[in-house]
């Protein structure tokens, strides 16, 4: 498959071959599933908990006497059956991560970049640079990539004029070769990569795993 390179105004300056493995088929289908769901798993905070009787405030005086006033034995205020209780079996802070070896999470970035590819939602730019820090000059960059909806751009190296210009442009994100994984591939409309970046991440893919 081969990948064309064009300017800020989307104009063509020169077409070669994508330098690593496309995957065809339905191989790596389930390494991407199963890195997304470690990644959103990984963003749940686990810090959800409830008090149990041990854990609740309270005195160790029963509310009542044990026989003779027709109501039914009570023995702490901290009893699940009181408003205020203890919570039986509630939440308590767990760790939701899940882990997944490199070699899957290579595999399913391999095959999110390659579909993505292959659907026509990758853009390669020679450079992305903005003379200023202007939120105008980065929109009439996207319009002259004809880039609107979400969008990730993928740098070589983060850029504080093209940073500072796009933090007000909703779904609009930028990150570095480096932070790519199989997530972020597949949320965005389009994917725009600098050339610098899309070298990289091709050098990342094709890389041979040592045995």
């Amino acid at each position: 498959m081969n990948i064309q390179i064009s300017d800020l105004q989307g104009k063509k300056v020169s077409e070669r071959p994508v330098a690593f493995e496309i995957i065809e088929n339905a191989r790596g289908t389930q390494a991407v599933k199963d890195t997304v769901v470690a990644h959103l798993a990984a963003r749940r905070q686990g810090t959800r908990s409830a008090k149990t009787v041990g854990e609740v405030a309270g005195t160790n005086k029963k509310p009542w006497r044990q026989k003779g006033t027709g109501r039914a034995r009570a023995g702490s205020f901290q009893s699940p059956l009181w408003p205020g209780g203890g919570v039986v079996f509630g939440p308590r802070p767990h760790d939701f991560s899940v882990k997944v070896n490199a070699k899957v999470r290579k595999l399913a970035l391999r095959k999110a970049v390659g579909e993505r590819l292959k659907m026509g939602d990758v853009m390669v730019v020679s450079e992305l640079k903005l003379a200023s820090h202007k939120t105008k000059d980065f929109l009439k960059a996207l319009q002259g990539l004809n880039v609107f909806g979400g969008s990730l751009l993928i740098v070589a190296s983060h850029d504080k004029n093209l940073l500072l210009a796009s933090g007000n442009v909703p779904d609009v994100r930028i990150i570095s070769g480096e932070d790519l994984n199989a997530y972020l591939v597949l949320w965005p409309d389009r994917i725009i990569f600098t050339e610098e970046a899309f070298q990289k991440v091709e050098a990342r893919l094709a890389k041979k795993e040592v045995a």
